[in-house]
């Protein structure tokens, strides 16, 4: 078998080729687009062995892992964080690089990633998206009561956005040019609020015929909106061994440093999807007024104090989420613990 490195950057792919014994058998670089891929696949049918790549996490590195995979290769994604502590280097180079990932491969050391199959990646670019779309509207929202505090005109609606907010919008008498920025923010909004309700739409029609979907729901906190993105960053529960391994995956646990006798906590890893840590801290903030975790949530709050207590206590009932989701789904059961 041959072992290959693959480094990807913006215009091209350096390759590092390693035979079983080690040797370098080639090095070069392609161009990390269709034909340059094909082009490589073909030029190693040569040696008529099977070939194993090594390739970092990245953008782009899915694109690559499924052309390679296509040419009848197998293509193995690497954590990026795991290879820097796995073999740290004092020269880092592109070159290098490829040749580190090839070794690993042929050395069976590569922290290899779970990827997701193509329908998994549509659910979350789906959530994903709906979500990058929500934060630009928001930001909008926040710059129009800026300029509206600027200029000493208090909200005097719930809803500045709403049906009595835009008559109070209309009747202002803003200068140029943040007359005319409001304006154009106020369009803005309306657009994202059309393609997020477009959004949601394909997102309840997939929901509905999800098989986790409608356990999550069950949950204290999570609705149909964090339920399909929760469903859709977690995958296949069954690659979770443990309540403690999916915990690890949410990257909700703090940092742990030990020596001897020293041991040392410290912030939160948040190494796993940022979007699923999102969803569950979401959830977490409305699930802390639930029977289940009410109580354990209070007395953590008051126990730290009002600066740190608040947060905390409200990361540890996303971690408790955490465990009675691989539970609920684990067992294809609702949710329905007793409460501590």
């Amino acid at each position: 078998m041959l072992h290959l490195g693959l480094d990807l950057c913006r215009v091209r792919v350096d390759v590092c080729a390693l035979s079983e014994a080690g040797e370098r058998i080639w090095v070069g670089a392609v161009p990390p687009d269709v034909a340059g891929l094909r082009r490589l696949a073909g030029d190693f049918e040569r040696f008529g062995q099977p070939v194993r790549a090594a390739i970092e996490s990245m953008n782009g590195a899915r694109f690559v892992h499924d052309q390679l995979e296509f040419a009848g290769w197998e293509v193995l994604v690497a954590d990026a964080q795991k290879v820097k502590g796995i073999a740290p280097l004092a020269c880092k180079t592109d070159r290098i690089d490829a040749w580190v990932l090839a070794e690993l491969s042929r050395r069976a050391l590569v922290p290899e990633i779970w990827l997701p199959p193509p329908d998994v990646r549509g659910e979350r670019e789906r959530a994903r998206f709906r979500l990058h779309l929500v934060r630009h509207r928001t930001a909008l929202k926040n710059r129009v009561h800026s300029t509206l505090m600027a200029f000493g005109h208090p909200c005097p609606v719930s809803d500045l956005f709403g049906a009595k907010g835009r008559q109070v919008l209309t009747r202002l008498d803003l200068p140029e040019p943040w007359a005319n920025d409001v304006a154009v923010a106020v369009d803005l909004i309306d657009e994202l609020d059309g393609r997020i309700a477009t959004i949601e739409v394909d997102l309840r029609r997939t929901s509905t015929h999800h098989p986790y979907v409608p356990l999550l729901m069950t949950a204290p906190g999570i609705g149909w909106v964090l339920g399909h993105t929760i469903a859709a960053e977690l995958g296949d529960i069954a690659r979770f061994a443990s309540p403690a391994k999916l915990c690890g995956y949410t990257g909700l646990c703090p940092k742990v440093d030990q020596s001897g006798s020293r041991d040392w906590r410290g912030h939160l890893s948040k190494h796993g999807p940022r979007y699923l840590r999102w969803a569950l801290v979401e959830a977490a903030t409305h699930a802390a007024s639930h029977p289940t975790y009410r109580a354990h949530y209070q007395h953590t709050r008051h126990r730290l104090g009002p600066q740190r207590g608040p947060k905390i206590a409200r990361i540890d009932v996303a971690r408790r989420l955490a465990i009675a989701i691989w539970h609920m789904l684990s067992r294809d059961q609702p949710f329905a613990p007793t409460p501590t």
